[in-house]
């Protein structure tokens, strides 16, 4: 069986492009790898990489087109809970509480300008 490195790339629709921006920058702490235009942005945390794409029709109000979740992993499983925290401070739409999960991870869910789901996650069998 082949292996893979995983998904280390998710491109996002976006129709509140600079509030996305501004969120997955300043927020979530990305940085801007590559902007070759006011309607897309390639990020990247160094391991990851985030493409932003500007859609003026796309429409936030139907999930078509749209991808359910992403998550972002975590070192440490206390990292759930300041994060959670962190973004409640900032005035981050939170998509569910923080939960611990049957295999043991801890997560919570939030929302981004343009409702997009994100999980923040601690898995203890990733993160050995």
């Amino acid at each position: 069986m082949r292996e893979t490195l995983g998904i280390k790339h998710v491109a996002l629709k976006v129709r509140n492009f600079n509030e996305c921006l501004d969120f997955y920058t300043n927020i979530v702490g990305m940085s801007i790898d590559w902007k070759p235009d006011e309607e897309n942005a390639y990020l990247s945390n160094g391991k990851d990489n985030l493409a932003l794409h500007l859609d003026n029709k796309l429409d936030l109000k139907s999930k078509n087109n749209r991808l359910d979740h992403f998550g972002i992993m975590l070192a440490e499983k206390k990292n759930v809970d300041e994060w959670y925290e962190f973004m409640l401070s900032n005035k981050v739409a939170i998509f569910k509480d923080i939960q611990n999960h049957r295999d043991g991870s801890r997560s919570f869910y939030c929302y981004d300008p343009d409702h997009n789901v994100l999980q923040f996650l601690w898995h203890p069998i990733l993160n050995k």
